[in-house]
């Protein structure tokens, strides 16, 4: 089976090795070749083009950025669905749009082709390490044939039903993440308020009934003043915007959500978009 790879980044770059140490064939396209040059080094195909990934292989796997990207990916005259053949496998793991997701499934399903979406989680850490959750919406026949590849990149591998399904369990997960974090930040700004010791702190409640992914993963980074990115603020205020306009859409009122997503707004506008999602630190200690 030969894999065809668009976005070959901080997420994408690692699954790619991992796809090639299960032993597939892999494929790549890049729009900065000259950050790819270690994958290539390591055994991946470079295409200079889209359709030349498309064309030569039988599963196409995207991880981009936003969901403009993704439109233009899998639409555009020179994307992956004006050049997939009947047969294949589409796998969109970029957080997006489940109404996009959907929409790709049907533009896909018309030219015989299997579409999934297929959104992940783990951070780079997790995808590193090929211990990434993947959540995954389309056809059940269509995850079963995929479920060698996704065991090459992930541990915890679920089927959460029709095309969309994968995309609205991420966006789920996305708004624990921005309850979770927004806690741990208010937790420490207040504990160094009251004079304690954060790495004391920290041990003391990493344990207990407190302790999280999200502690773990981000926890020291806060005390560090560490905001260096492995997900990116940027990515996720798109993530939070897609979980409300969805949730808008359905007459839902998210307060938390609302809340978080506009502290991260505000820090992006002042120029944080691009460092890690534990910055948001930064939200309560410009009060000091």
């Amino acid at each position: 089976m030969k894999i065809g790879f668009i976005g070959v980044g901080i997420m994408g770059k690692p699954m790619v090795r991992n796809l090639m140490k299960a032993g597939f064939d892999l494929n790549i396209y890049a729009r900065h070749p000259e950050k790819v040059r270690d994958v290539v080094a390591e055994g991946a195909t470079l295409h200079d083009s889209i359709a030349s990934c498309v064309e030569n292989s039988d599963v196409v796997i995207t991880i981009v950025g936003f969901p403009k990207d993704v439109e233009d990916v899998y639409f555009s005259p020179d994307g992956i669905l004006a050049h997939v053949r009947p047969g294949m496998h589409i796998i969109d793991m970029t957080t997006t749009s489940p109404t996009l997701a959907e929409k790709i499934y049907n533009e896909a399903k018309g030219k015989g082709t299997y579409a999934l979406d297929a959104p992940i989680t783990g951070g780079e850490t997790g995808a590193i390490a090929g211990t990434l959750s993947i959540l995954v919406g389309g056809d059940k026949e269509a995850f079963d044939a995929m479920s060698k590849v996704f065991a090459s990149m992930g541990a915890n591998i679920n089927y959460l039903g029709p095309a969309g399904k994968g995309q609205h369990g991420k966006m789920a997960n996305q708004i624990m993440i921005a309850g979770s974090l927004a806690g741990i930040c208010e937790a420490f700004y207040y504990a160094e308020q009251e004079g304690l010791d954060l790495n004391t702190l920290l041990k003391a409640v990493a344990t207990g009934a407190a302790g999280s992914k999200q502690l773990d993963f981000c926890g020291q980074k806060i005390i560090d003043e560490n905001y260096a990115p492995s997900f990116f603020m940027k990515h996720f205020i798109k993530d939070m915007k897609i979980a409300q306009d969805e949730a808008e859409m359905k007459g839902l009122n998210l307060d938390v959500l609302g809340t978080i997503l506009s502290h991260y707004q505000e820090l992006e506008a002042q120029g944080d978009g691009d460092l890690g999602t534990q910055a948001l630190i930064k939200y309560y200690i410009k009060e000091d």
